[in-house]
């Protein structure tokens, strides 16, 4: 039976459409004149933020506008600099963006009364999550454990922070573990741990809408959305996809169901 869910953080559990981190970003390379989008701040989302930050650098589009404008690609030095700036201006809103996503807290709670114990993992460093924890739990929502990349020997897709969490708890084996995040980079992560691993797409990075940009969707578009999402994630990993994080306990009773039958992750 499962006995922990490892939780992501933005964009699964807390700050609807993992904006914090985006906006972090945007203003970094905007103040180097380079404007990065969306596209290529949100496709490398769920990393360790420095890794992350090199992925953007890597990116065509951004790599060529930084050559138009350096004369040369991005260096080690160049993001070891941007990321010694990043830091602080993360810091300075990430608190901003700690609310919990609709349904979390009741999921939260709902486990908790099965008796699961919560773990989370994230691309933030303990500093960064340390300023988020105090306000999501003021809104209701506090984890029996947390791991960031820079407490492990590597962040996501490595499955070092999983097991970290595995050892805080003191629950095994893996198999009784579920891996729940919205980034492809977090399918990654469950799968190289050997644990159930679900997709949850509304409210996560790869939609990229705040709740009130998704409520104006139509039908038709949020089904499009859904599917293009589910495959991606699925592709990246996924044993199951979910819609909104609150469908989640619904996932662990059919994997129960299938463990019960033998099967493993």
């Amino acid at each position: 039976m499962i006995k922990a869910v490892i939780m992501d953080w933005a964009g699964t559990m807390v700050d609807y459409g993992s904006f914090a981190p985006v906006e972090a970003f945007r203003r970094l390379f905007r103040e180097r004149g380079i404007e990065a989008s969306h596209r290529a701040i949100r496709k490398p989302m769920g990393r360790m933020k420095k890794d992350h930050l090199r992925d953007i650098c890597a990116e065509p589009d951004v790599a060529a506008a930084w050559l138009e404008r350096y004369g040369q690609a991005p260096t080690e030095s160049d993001i070891d600099e941007m990321y010694e700036a990043f830091e602080p201006m993360l810091m300075s809103i990430v608190h901003e963006f700690a609310e919990p996503v609709p349904g979390a807290v009741e999921l939260a709670d709902r486990l908790r009364g099965q008796g699961i114990k919560i773990g989370t993992t994230t691309g933030y460093t303990r500093p960064m999550l340390d300023l988020i924890l105090p306000e999501a739990a003021k809104l209701g929502y506090t984890p029996d454990s947390t791991v960031t990349p820079d407490e492990a020997a590597a962040g996501r897709p490595e499955p070092w922070m999983v097991y970290r969490n595995a050892e805080k708890l003191g629950l095994f084996p893996m198999e009784s573990y579920v891996k729940v995040g919205d980034t492809e980079a977090d399918m990654q992560e469950g799968r190289n741990a050997g644990v159930w691993t679900v997709g949850v797409v509304f409210g996560g990075n790869e939609v990229g809408l705040s709740l009130a940009e998704y409520e104006m969707l139509s039908e038709g578009e949020k089904e499009k959305t859904y599917v293009e999402i589910s495959e991606r994630l699925t592709k990246a990993g996924a044993h199951f996809i979910i819609r909104e994080i609150g469908e989640l306990d619904r996932i662990i009773a059919h994997i129960n169901n299938r463990m019960e039958a033998g099967e493993r992750p």
